[in-house]
């Protein structure tokens, strides 16, 4: 029973792969081939979630355009998170960020590869993210669920 609980109450490290030592990393990024500071390196949870915020703020603006007058009574919350949901999707897959992403200088990055992100793994990564839960899960490096199961990472661009 210790190794099964083991392995999700062992923090960050735990993710680690087979064989590797977390004291061997100088900086977040490392092991991916990131860069330490500056364009390329690793987002910082800060900025991820204002991104996010700033996503969904405008979000909820479109949102409220849509219903019109009784946004209270009705279903405001639901618009929002679909037109969140469509807008992520649709922004990550075409242009590698989200419109509050790109404001704060951010984008959504293979690790694999300089591919772009493509509609699939947008797709997967935005729908992690719906449940809020994978987002506040991060490995040694800073990435969450979503980035993790997508083989991606929201580095800076500035």
């Amino acid at each position: 029973m210790a190794r099964i609980t083991g392995s999700w109450l062992s923090g960050p490290s735990a993710a680690l792969p087979n064989g590797a030592d977390e004291t061997k990393q100088s900086f977040r990024g490392e092991r991916l081939g990131l860069q330490a500071e500056g364009p390329g390196s690793l987002a910082s949870t800060g900025r991820r979630l204002a991104a996010l915020m700033i996503d969904w703020v405008s979000s909820a603006g479109v949102a409220a355009l849509i219903i019109g007058d009784d946004f209270f009574e009705g279903p405001f919350s639901t618009f929002t998170l679909l037109v969140w949901f469509v807008v992520g999707i649709a922004t990550v897959s075409l242009f590698s960020f989200t419109p509050g992403q790109l404001f704060l200088g951010m984008q959504v990055a293979r690790v694999d590869g300089p591919a772009r992100v493509g509609f699939v793994r947008a797709l997967v990564r935005q729908a992690l993210l719906v449940f809020v839960v994978p987002g506040t899960i991060t490995d040694i490096d800073g990435r969450g669920m979503q980035d993790r199961a997508t083989g991606t990472a929201l580095v800076r661009t500035r």
